[in-house]
């Protein structure tokens, strides 16, 4: 494509068509997006085809051999960010001057939280909603690592995650500590075992180490099982809990639901149990953002 750039203003349509263009790259794929954008692929592609014509630039390759930015589609996407980031300054600043919440809050957290008893995340997004005016909020469920690479890459604003190590260049504020026990389902041998299981028993039972980052406590105690199997999330480890071949940790209020419906029992609860930190995160040195400086505030009452 070798067009003259056509683009002498920004109009609201090329914000919204950078906007797509910006969600496909974070997506990975036009088909991975159709669901984040909620259009056909179809759909996207003539979108993403009338941008690259506006611009007189090809942004990306699609096709059999994948997804994947020209270099002038990477140096327009950094454009982008930096010009949806001024936006972002523009409606803080308005924000100040008329005293009324408007904007986004892009916010990641960790699979399975919804379950927490405590609730402060809840009550704080309920907080924001009291306010009169314009706040689009954006929840992302993603893995711990996924949302500390959002805070610095400035798609997401605030990160809700199990706080197992401290990075440079994040915040990090401590929400409650959640605590996890060793579960079998009503399908394991051990289900009916009326009495702690000895060492040698737990150590021949499978179990299922999480392929997140854990707490050195978390670690030391899968390290005494044998641990055959892993998972992403605590999602995937209830799964391969409730085949009945394989034990594993859960958190307490996640795991509840199962347990009170006779599905799951804990195992030898009062010596198999460890205690991980729940966590707000920030990117040092970020924007001034009132919406987020609300949704902290509240977070911090709570």
């Amino acid at each position: 494509m070798k067009k003259k750039n056509t683009l002498r203003q920004v109009s609201d349509f090329d914000l919204k068509l950078l906007r797509l263009f910006k969600t496909i790259v974070e997506c990975g794929s036009f088909s991975a997006a159709e669901g984040a954008l909620g259009m056909t692929k179809s759909a996207i592609s003539l979108h993403m085809s009338d941008l690259e014509n506006r611009l007189g630039l090809r942004l990306c390759q699609r096709g059999r051999s994948g997804f994947s930015l020209t270099d002038e589609g990477t140096e327009v996407l950094k454009a982008a960010e930096s010009l949806f980031s001024s936006i972002e300054d523009f409606r803080s600043q308005l924000n100040k001057i008329s005293h009324q919440l408007k904007g986004e809050l892009n916010i990641g957290i960790v699979n399975n939280l919804v379950t927490q008893p405590q609730m402060k995340v809840t009550q704080a997004l309920e907080h924001l909603s009291q306010f009169k005016g314009d706040v689009k909020i954006n929840i992302s469920m993603s893995t711990p690592s996924e949302i500390a690479k959002g805070l610095f890459d400035g798609r997401l604003h605030v990160g809700v995650i199990p706080w197992t190590n401290t990075l440079s260049g994040l915040e990090y504020q401590q929400l409650y500590e959640e605590t996890s026990y060793l579960y079998c389902s009503k399908q394991h041998p051990y289900f009916d075992s009326s009495r702690p299981l000895t060492p040698s028993e737990l150590s021949q039972a499978t179990t299922v180490i999480p392929s997140f980052p854990m707490t050195l406590e978390a670690i030391e105690m899968h390290q005494s099982l044998s641990c055959t199997a892993s998972a992403s999330d605590r999602e995937g480890i209830a799964f391969l809990i409730l085949t009945g071949a394989y034990i594993g940790f859960l958190p307490d209020h996640y795991a509840a639901n199962w347990v009170n419906k006779g599905e799951m029992k804990r195992l030898n609860e009062d010596t198999l149990a460890f205690s991980t930190p729940l966590a707000v995160i920030t990117r040092k040195g970020r924007r001034s953002n009132l919406v987020l400086e609300q949704f902290l505030g509240a977070l911090s009452l709570s």
